[in-house]
């Protein structure tokens, strides 16, 4: 058994508290990569508008561009962009039984980017109890700002400031300028769940978790609803029992929700995606600029053309077992932070060394002979709708907004960063019980 040292837990009653990095995908790159056709708006884009608030404010972020009014376009996102989405706990929608907490915590925060080409994505899953700068974040109530903390895990960022907070949070830890925001409950990863008809999930051996109520046979299940929230949540349940260990599980399902929805014609499915359209508009708290159907729409069909060999799963490289304010929580490891977010800034490509699956996953038995996490194609390969990707402008450093410099010429094998903890869409894998 390789249970990991000293990681802090929160909570007055004994049931997990996060719901799990995925819940984030399956309401952020689901929510909005499934909302990803003209159909939508055809067919339910007043309905859904009307379930949609009037989105948060976040400092930086550009101002909703419609407010739903404008007809869906057929044409994908111009250029990249970096999405957060957050998943909260003891959010007051919650039920009871998922047990009370002392305060809301962003216990997930999933941030996502997409190359300015479209050729590839990062989706960086960030410990709940990474140690980080949090800024002054103005409170939520109105009642004044909170004041910057040097050192505090970045799951307390919520609490001080709500989305915003995070979303600020996130920037500075990693860098880049994030253009929309997302916040999702367990109710939101429930009705996310059930809009997708199930997602199959491989599990090595017997899992079983009194916290959640998860027990899955050895094998693969398909999960939907409560069954799916409890396999997102569950820590006790698989790898060392650890936060870290619940990351790496999660990509397991991840992984399988993409390669789900490519295979099963969601995106071209009217009936799906607006019940998928439907569940996202009533249960996420979404930023101004993403509170806009046919913005989301748009960002879809950029969704659409990813080869799931260039879509990677990481988590944020840390460590456990510091000392001092690092004492019980997670230390970011510096050095290979920064190659990570330098290459997602340079908008390019890379693969995961051999072994990066992390402690609550490993290689499914079924998995072809190629290795899936370091794709040898080129980083712009082939697919439906790349034809014009190749000659499509670089982001800016930024991310977000397409540049007017030249094409980029993509390298011939993407570089390997050794040491990061993921996998890629393509991989197949499974959740590995704990203890194993």
């Amino acid at each position: 058994m390789n249970r990991a040292d000293g990681i802090a837990r929160h909570g007055r009653l004994p049931r997990s508290s996060p719901f799990g990095a995925a819940a984030k995908l399956v309401s952020g790159v689901v929510a909005v990569a499934l909302v990803s056709t003209a159909s939508v708006g055809a067919i339910a884009a007043k309905q859904v508008s009307d379930d949609l608030g009037d989105g948060v404010a976040i400092e930086g972020q550009p101002a909703p561009r419609s407010n739903g009014t404008r007809a869906p376009s057929l044409d994908a996102y111009e250029g990249g962009f970096n999405m957060l989405v957050v998943g909260t706990d003891n959010d007051p929608e919650q039920s009871a039984a998922f047990g009370e907490r002392d305060a809301t915590l962003n216990d997930v925060n999933i941030l996502l980017h997409v190359s300015a080409d479209h050729t590839n994505a990062t989706a960086v899953s960030i410990p709940r109890d990474l140690v980080t700068p949090i800024p002054a974040c103005r409170k939520t109530d109105g009642s004044g700002t909170a004041p910057a903390m040097a050192a505090q895990p970045i799951n307390t960022s919520f609490g001080e400031g709500g989305l915003n907070c995070v979303t600020q949070t996130v920037q500075g830890l990693t860098g880049l300028d994030i253009q929309y925001s997302a916040a999702v409950s367990f109710k939101g990863v429930i009705e996310m769940s059930n809009a997708i008809g199930g997602v199959p999930v491989c599990v090595a051996q017997p899992v079983r978790d009194p916290y959640t109520g998860l027990d899955l046979p050895a094998g693969t299940s398909t999960l939907q609803g409560d069954e799916a929230l409890a396999f997102l949540r569950t820590r006790h349940g698989v790898g060392d029992g650890s936060d870290l260990g619940r990351i790496s599980s999660q990509q397991v399902f991840l992984s399988s929700l993409l390669r789900t929805v490519k295979s099963n014609d969601t995106l071209g499915s009217p009936a799906r995606l607006y019940k998928l359209a439907r569940a996202a508009a009533s249960n996420m708290q979404l930023s101004q600029s993403l509170n806009d159907i046919p913005t989301m729409v748009q960002m879809g069909l950029a969704l659409r053309s990813l080869p799931l060999a260039q879509v990677n799963f990481v988590q944020y490289p840390g460590t456990t077992g510091g000392t001092g304010v690092y004492e019980g929580k997670v230390e970011p490891t510096t050095y290979l932070a920064d190659r990570l977010f330098a290459k997602i800034k340079a908008d390019e490509s890379f693969s995961l060394g051999a072994d990066s699956t992390g402690i609550g996953s490993e290689t499914s038995p079924s998995q072809p002979s190629a290795a899936p996490s370091a794709p040898a194609a080129p980083s712009s390969p082939a697919a439906p709708s790349a034809p014009a990707a190749s000659s499509s402008p670089a982001a800016a450093p930024s991310g977000g907004t397409a540049s007017s410099a030249a094409p980029r010429t993509p390298s011939a094998t993407p570089e390997t960063i050794d040491g990061l903890e993921g996998q890629s869409a393509d991989q197949r894998t499974c959740s590995k019980a704990f203890g194993y």
